[in-house]
């Protein structure tokens, strides 16, 4: 079969066939050109024909192709979605915000953490969700201590870490859309929370353009779910109403995924 294939292939050098192949010596250097162009051809001929990859299914296990919906926002009920004027100047706000991080990023992250603030580790998702979203609310627990006497101290380990700057100033952009991923698979098997719309919020404000093709799908993603929950809101005066039109708000106007943005009313 590899002859017949040669034979098709148009020969590019000539190349004396008079040397045996046991008279070369295949570890060493070659002589001449001659010999250089007979050792390529006679290791070629060593190759299978067929070579078979053995792929550890598990290491591809958080790799695979996402197939990415480009369906539109669920529409809001009317009433429920905010005026043009009013997305125009929460992207004007948001730009300012972002320029602020970056230009003070080298400064807040060069500030000494508190001895509670442990950062997780990039693959550690169970971390994430409880340093960002604190026991209370990943865990559903928010109501377990109603009628307990308040605490003296504020324990971010029940409420979560707020997005200081000094803690997002040290995320790097793998870390920003890590986290970023990892919060938005939560929410979209949990309600919405405060605690989440700060953070997803502060990501954002660190998320660089232009956005890599995961980043796309992850906050597309987002808008979505917040699209499909603000249809399920009975009263316009829910507290959660502004939030959710401010983050689908973001992510179709600033980062211009405008199939996604809200129609002005």
């Amino acid at each position: 079969m590899k002859s017949d294939v040669e034979d098709l292939m148009p020969r590019l050098l000539p190349v004396e066939t008079g040397t045996r192949a046991e008279d070369l010596d295949l570890d060493g250097p070659p002589r001449n050109p001659q010999e250089y162009l007979r050792q390529v051809q006679l290791e070629a001929a060593l190759c299978p024909e067929v070579v078979v990859a053995h792929i550890d299914p598990k290491k591809l296990k958080k790799q695979q192709t996402v197939n990415v919906s480009m369906a539109g926002c669920p529409a809001a009920p009317l009433g429920f979605s905010p005026s043009l004027s009013w997305q125009r100047q929460q992207v004007c706000n948001f730009s300012d915000v972002r320029q602020s991080i970056a230009k003070n990023r080298q400064h807040w992250s060069s500030h000494t953490l508190d001895d509670n603030v442990l950062m997780p580790k990039l693959t550690d998702e169970d971390g994430w969700k409880r340093f960002c979203l604190g026991e209370q609310v990943y865990l559903g627990s928010s109501s377990c201590n109603s009628g307990a006497e308040p605490e003296p101290a504020l324990d971010y380990k029940k409420v979560g870490f707020p997005p200081f700057l000094s803690i997002v100033s040290r995320l790097s952009q793998s870390t920003v859309l890590t986290v970023l991923e990892i919060l938005i698979s939560w929410f979209e098997e949990q309600d919405f929370a405060p605690q989440l719309g700060r953070w997803l919020y502060s990501l954002l404000a660190c998320l660089e353009k232009p956005l890599l093709p995961e980043a796309h799908s992850c906050i597309r993603q987002l808008a979505r779910r917040c699209a499909q929950l603000r249809s399920t809101l009975e009263t316009q005066e829910d507290e959660k109403l502004p939030a959710l039109n401010l983050l689908i708000c973001l992510v179709a106007r600033y980062f211009e995924q405008n199939d996604l943005a809200d129609p002005p009313e």
